[in-house]
């Protein structure tokens, strides 16, 4: 027997700092491996843990690269590209999102680079035998989420259109190349819920090559369903954070959450079951919808510290797989199909 769904994974962005244990890909494999983590989700805009442009060139890179994590029991899950933000952000962002991309770059230069940055990420998956490459899908009309003032009549079909539009190259690049794009259902990005995620769907002609990277922790943000969202996307579902998340409204905050620090707002990221999520029917859905890719930790908690929540965690999410039945609980009972037998009980 097998579990279904492997893990732990953790993505080691949010855990990454400047000096060691966690600092580079050998210092935090061995504080990974130490905790008892089986797979790293590696940034792949961060030098530190690897090097995108060779990962993309060389097997031989990702060979050693894998090699040298195998010695300490681990694999590479897959590589989050946080680039595919900025295949699509309106000019409002320009300046905070300057830090994300090279200097200088803006407009059809930018979209280029970004596209080009997710199609090395698409060679080095396959380099590494990742299925997958999740991403945020970028927003160009999220400033605009709240209708007032009135919208222009047809500005959310432009938006969707020239979304699509962006991600095309990227997505047919994926489907060559056997991997799937997987987006995250993520705020701050034009595809944050099932409905938006339906329109980028329809101008992608349902692309095969669209797959969903799924985080609890922003269903609950939301007041989404996030249980009944598992058997309606299951085919699309390729990855999974394992966040957890808490809202609390009250009269002075609900969804937007006021102006506040993180700690202080209506909806906040928790360590896992620290907040709202029933893990154990999450997992169960998973399981039963076929997903049999990584649970991986992500941590954005302002109350919990992170190595403490990274030791706590490994455990949880070990705890939460589920080994799927080989036969029916009630298999005992079976003595095999008699057709006679059963028009005899049926008295027919």
């Amino acid at each position: 027997m097998s579990t279904q769904i492997k893990g732990p994974g953790i993505f080691i962005a949010q855990f990454a700092t400047p000096e060691p244990p966690r600092n580079n890909i050998d210092n935090f494999s061995t504080w990974a491996a130490d905790l008892g983590y089986k797979g790293l989700q590696i940034p792949a805009w961060d030098p530190n843990f690897i090097d995108l442009d060779k990962a993309a060139e060389s097997k031989d890179y990702c060979d050693e690269y894998a090699g040298k994590l195998k010695e300490k029991g681990l694999i590479v899950t897959d590589l989050f590209a946080l680039q595919g933000q900025m295949i699509a952000f309106h000019p409002a962002f320009d300046e905070l999102f300057a830090g994300f991309h090279p200097a200088g770059l803006k407009g059809d230069a930018l979209v280029e680079w970004a596209q080009d940055q997710l199609k090395k990420a698409v060679k080095a998956s396959v380099h590494l035998g990742c299925n997958g490459v999740p991403t945020l899908s970028g927003g160009l009309y999220w400033p605009f989420l709240y209708p007032w003032p009135q919208r222009p009549a047809g500005i959310v079909e432009t938006a969707y259109r020239e979304l699509a539009r962006r991600w095309l190259p990227v997505l047919d690049f994926a489907k060559d190349n056997g991997k799937t794009i997987n987006y995250e259902i993520h705020p701050g990005c034009d595809i944050f819920d099932g409905a938006t995620l339906d329109m980028f769907l329809d101008y992608t002609d349902e692309h095969e090559a669209v797959g969903i990277n799924y985080d609890p922790s922003h269903f609950i943000l939301q007041g989404l369903d996030l249980y009944g969202f598992i058997p309606m996307y299951a085919d699309r579902i390729k990855g999974c954070h394992v966040k957890d998340g808490e809202f609390i409204s009250s009269p002075k905050q609900g969804v937007y959450s006021g102006m506040q620090p993180w700690s202080n707002r209506a909806g906040r990221f928790r360590t896992v079951g620290d907040g709202q999520v029933d893990f154990t029917k999450m997992f169960s859905l998973l399981t039963e919808a076929g997903y049999d890719g990584w649970a991986v930790l992500e941590w954005e908690d302002p109350v919990r510290d992170a190595e403490e929540a990274a030791r706590r965690s490994a455990k949880f999410i070990v705890d939460h797989l589920i080994t799927t039945a080989e036969y029916a609980f009630d298999n005992f009972l079976d003595s095999g199909a008699d057709e006679a037998a059963n028009k005899r009980i049926l008295g027919i």
